[in-house]
């Protein structure tokens, strides 16, 4: 039997939670491909509790976390910035981060993220969904497209003083 699933919208009082979740996720899936000093500067700079607690429930900012049996195992980070060159002026909004645990992976968690970020776009009139994933996430890339997002470019990511490749997806919704 699945685990149910609650998406909620992240307040102020979720930041440690957000920032554990994001430190943890993100080593878990990036470590084993950039040295400890990128990812330890990184980690430093993006994903404190101080840092979370300035984004969650600023302007711009829509937070959603998931829950399952009482423990945050997940979240969505979505914001309104200037689009991309390549969307011209089209209502978009960024899916900046979506995260799950790695003991929470194909256990729904990142699908009933997913859904409600679109859902959530949709009711503020949004017509695309847009996010940028390392070119070398195929797991990550793979759950995108099976949601139809599509490469529309690729922007610089900074990670330490590694500058990597992230390929642009979007999603018309």
């Amino acid at each position: 039997m699945p685990i149910p699933i609650v998406i909620r919208p992240a307040d102020k009082n979720d930041a440690a939670a957000i920032a554990a979740i994001s430190r943890k996720t993100f080593y878990d899936t990036f470590a084993a491909h950039n040295t400890p000093e990128n990812m330890e500067q990184f980690m430093n700079e993006t994903f404190t509790e101080a840092a979370l607690k300035d984004e969650v429930g600023a302007k711009g900012n829509i937070f959603l976390v998931a829950v399952a049996e009482g423990e945050m195992v997940g979240y969505a980070r979505m914001r309104e910035v200037e689009n991309p060159p390549e969307l011209g002026d089209v209502p978009a909004l960024e899916l900046a981060r979506i995260y799950s645990l790695q003991a929470m992976i194909g256990k729904g968690v990142g699908k009933a993220l997913m859904q409600r970020c679109i859902e959530v776009a949709i009711q503020i009139g949004k017509q695309v969904l847009w996010l940028g994933v390392w070119e070398h996430n195929q797991r990550a890339i793979d759950f995108y497209t099976k949601w139809g997002f599509v490469k529309f470019g690729t922007h610089d990511f900074i990670l330490g003083s590694d500058v990597q490749t992230d390929w642009m997806m979007k999603l018309t919704l």
